[in-house]
């Protein structure tokens, strides 16, 4: 089995198999801080590794669209929290980031396997996954 073939397996049925993953997911904070309004929120804890979280819809759509690819390495998907491979990405600036979560990319489906998102939950969703909010 090719591992293109095992990803894709892997993503559409969960890493676990069972469509069932962890029930919170974290992510590095970036150094910016954010509202109380933003979706992507930093825990009050004032230590230099604290985390990020989602709020619960936010959360929902990750678990459900996002974690089965950014949450298993063998996917090749940048993973949720890896700074250095999100870099990269991240300096194509957002409106590169979006048309590749819209049209797909690479092994990425369209829509990231959410078709009922809005372009601002997919722009919370990246600024979790990469620990930035994109340019």
């Amino acid at each position: 089995v090719s591992a293109a073939a095992l990803a894709c397996a892997t993503c559409a049925r969960g890493a676990s198999g069972s469509g069932q993953g962890p029930a919170v997911m974290t992510a590095p904070t970036a150094s910016a801080a954010h509202t109380a309004s933003s979706p992507v929120t930093a825990d009050p804890a004032p230590e230099a590794g604290r985390t990020r979280t989602l709020n619960p819809a936010l959360q929902a759509i990750y678990e459900r669209s996002c974690r089965n690819c950014h949450g298993v390495p063998a996917s090749g998907a940048p993973q949720a929290g890896d700074t250095a491979a999100w870099a990269p990405r991240l300096a194509q600036g957002s409106e590169i980031l979006l048309e590749h979560t819209f049209n797909g990319y690479k092994k990425m489906p369209p829509l990231g396997a959410c078709m009922d998102c809005t372009e601002e939950q997919y722009g919370a969703l990246i600024e979790y996954m990469s620990g930035v909010k994109p340019q």
